[in-house]
């Protein structure tokens, strides 16, 4: 018999899919500019995903982690990476550049 028999997949213990309410676009120094969205429950209780790299981006379905009647889910594209520009850029885009764009975007 198997073990994982009777358990629910990863994937299926996620919430529905969802869309974004807001969806912009950050300009901040370095000449970057950085994607982020929001989804979920606008005045819900914040929590930012943050995406592995490099080079990589958020997708729709880290969206999904949350439970969205609960979490105002807000997920950015790092420097350089997804729908942020300039694109695998490594220019003005270290740890501490990456800190501040939390920053701006969280205030």
């Amino acid at each position: 018999m198997d073990r994982y028999s009777g358990h629910k997949s990863a994937g299926a213990q996620l919430y529905p899919t969802i869309d974004p309410f807001d969806q912009q676009i950050l300009h901040v120094d370095g000449g970057h500019q950085v994607y982020f969205e929001q989804c979920g429950k606008a005045d819900g209780i914040p929590v930012v995903i943050l995406h592995g790299g490099p080079g990589g981006g958020c997708s729709p379905s880290m969206r999904r982690y949350f439970d969205p009647k609960i979490y105002r889910v807000i997920l950015f594209d790092q420097r350089g990476c997804g729908r942020s520009r300039p694109y695998a850029s490594v220019e003005n885009n270290t740890t501490q550049d990456l800190i501040k764009d939390i920053e701006a975007i969280r205030t």
